[in-house]
């Protein structure tokens, strides 16, 4: 068979098997690389400050993705997380008594708590101490 698509066929055939293909990547990630301790704070404050605005949606965040990358954000993360799911049950539990009028004093205190605490403890952060929130639960050990 002559023409130009046989010799575009060997051209294929043979440039395909003459070249060398690297090797297959490996299946599996390489482990994360630890944080730089000034990113560290960074993201410990972010998240700390981030659960004022959205609950505890930064600080699940952060514990998912960054707790790998260093002992200090593992613990502020962890810290915050457990908070925000303490806080996040009392507000519940106020909710429901709000029908008895006593659910507002717990939603507002919820609310002050969430936003004192979580400036004090992006505070610590800052300075790189470790930070235990007052009454929070310990749902996630670190």
């Amino acid at each position: 068979m002559a023409g130009p698509l046989s010799r575009a066929w060997q051209c294929w055939v043979f440039t395909g098997l003459m070249t060398d293909a690297p090797p297959p990547s490996s299946p599996y990630a390489a482990p994360p690389q630890p944080m730089r301790p000034e990113d560290e704070k960074l993201w410990a404050i972010l998240i700390h400050i981030g659960g004022i605005f959205f609950g505890f949606l930064p600080s699940l965040i952060g514990y998912l993705v960054l707790k790998d990358r260093g002992p200090f954000i593992r613990d502020h993360s962890a810290t915050a997380l457990n908070f925000q799911l303490t806080m996040l049950i009392a507000a519940l539990v106020g909710s429901v008594l709000t029908l008895v009028l006593v659910g507002f004093v717990i939603l507002v205190g919820v609310s002050i708590a969430i936003l004192v605490l979580s400036i004090l403890a992006a505070v610590a952060a800052n300075r790189g101490q470790a930070y235990a929130y007052p009454l929070a639960i310990r749902f996630i050990k670190y």
